[in-house]
């Protein structure tokens, strides 16, 4: 594996601990028993009960479905948290990018391929600008973020109401992609189980968490990655192409809102321009829960995908229980992420012992 000259990486540093120390101290730890617990106190909240309701076909496939949307942005997500950034603005990207989809193919009757790439093209350039913005004034991701946000969520309502008579959803996305194949690479139906649809969204979740992990683990970009968020001017020092580093992970962050938004706006067949609300922060809890860091430096994009597992299961579990108000989601979340940075914070000072 290739590294930065004089800093280890993170599998490295892994391997010179014993097998029990590698595993309790690898980021995704926390989130492989998290996900098994959550998964085992919604099963008992709901009677142990199998082959119907949370324990059934369609009750999996529900939350898998919910776990692989989240995951897909949620993966990205935790690439630039650890390199030390925050991207607030993929929620209304997330819309903006549905919205430019749906009037492309609706309203001004381009084919579906020509919208995909308008799509993605828009997405990676505004990934782009939020970047270079970022590391050229050097104000904090956050901040220019949350401003990307609010232009984009107000431009995107301004735009769909000026040309959909004063309405936030642009329809007829289906009737006008019905025909082409390329649909099926966001909305087709991989298999059916016991009257239970898995759609395609999964296999771009596996294939997006696989590509960042592989990314972060197996790469000279992965071990920048690391290394930008553990100290930006030492990575400098060092070599390490710190602006061009944190502009890509923006860039991701972006395309990954955008293939978000063509799986939602090409399933459901039209296009809502605040669909993608508070999904920023779904992404970030994700990405912790999963055993990112939000301090950077520290993470993992395959932990993301237990976080994304673990809030389809609890998004959706909390329906199940008899009895059980969903208004309490919220709580049950702000309460799996504190749980989550501490759990983080103990796994990252194990992670220090392993290093002394």
């Amino acid at each position: 594996m290739t590294t930065v000259e004089g800093t280890p990486s993170e599998a490295t540093r892994m391997r010179r601990a014993s097998p029990v120390r590698q595993l309790l101290t690898r980021p995704e730890f926390g989130s492989i028993v998290g996900a098994i617990l959550i998964f085992f106190v919604f099963w008992a909240l709901t009677g142990f009960t199998v082959g119907s309701g949370f324990m059934s076909w369609r009750g999996f496939a529900a939350y898998i479905q919910v776990a692989a949307q989240i995951g897909i942005l949620g993966a990205t997500v935790a690439l630039l948290m650890i390199a030390g950034e925050f991207d607030l603005s993929i929620g209304s990207m997330v819309g903006a990018a549905g919205l430019i989809l749906g009037l492309s193919i609706t309203q001004y009757g381009l084919p579906l391929w020509l919208g995909l790439i308008i799509t993605f093209a828009f997405a990676l350039a505004i990934g782009a600008l939020n970047g270079y913005i970022v590391v050229r004034t050097g104000l904090p991701s956050f901040i220019v973020t949350l401003g990307s946000l609010y232009m984009l969520r107000g431009a995107g309502l301004a735009l769909t109401r000026l040309v959909s008579n004063g309405q936030t959803i642009v329809s007829g996305v289906g009737t006008a992609a019905a025909d082409d194949p390329l649909s099926n690479l966001f909305n087709a139906v991989l298999f059916t189980i016991g009257g239970a649809d898995f759609k395609v969204e999964l296999l771009w979740w596996i294939a997006v968490v696989a590509v960042s992990t592989w990314v972060l683990l197996r790469t000279r970009f992965g071990n920048w990655i690391f290394a930008v968020g553990g100290s930006k001017e030492a990575s400098r020092n060092i070599g390490v192409p710190v602006n061009r580093v944190k502009i890509l992970l923006f860039m991701a962050t972006a395309a990954s809102a955008a293939l978000y938004a063509c799986i939602q706006v090409l399933s459901v067949g039209n296009a809502d321009v605040l669909r993608g609300t508070g999904k920023e922060f779904e992404a970030i809890i994700t990405a912790v829960i999963g055993g990112t860091l939000l301090t950077g430096g520290y993470g993992s994009a395959l932990g993301s995908a237990f976080g994304a597992f673990i809030l389809g299961v609890t998004q959706l579990g909390i329906f199940f229980v008899p009895g059980f108000n969903s208004d309490w989601y919220a709580f049950v979340l702000g309460a799996l992420l504190l749980i989550a940075a501490m759990v983080n914070n103990w796994i990252l000072r194990r992670a220090s012992g392993a290093r002394s």
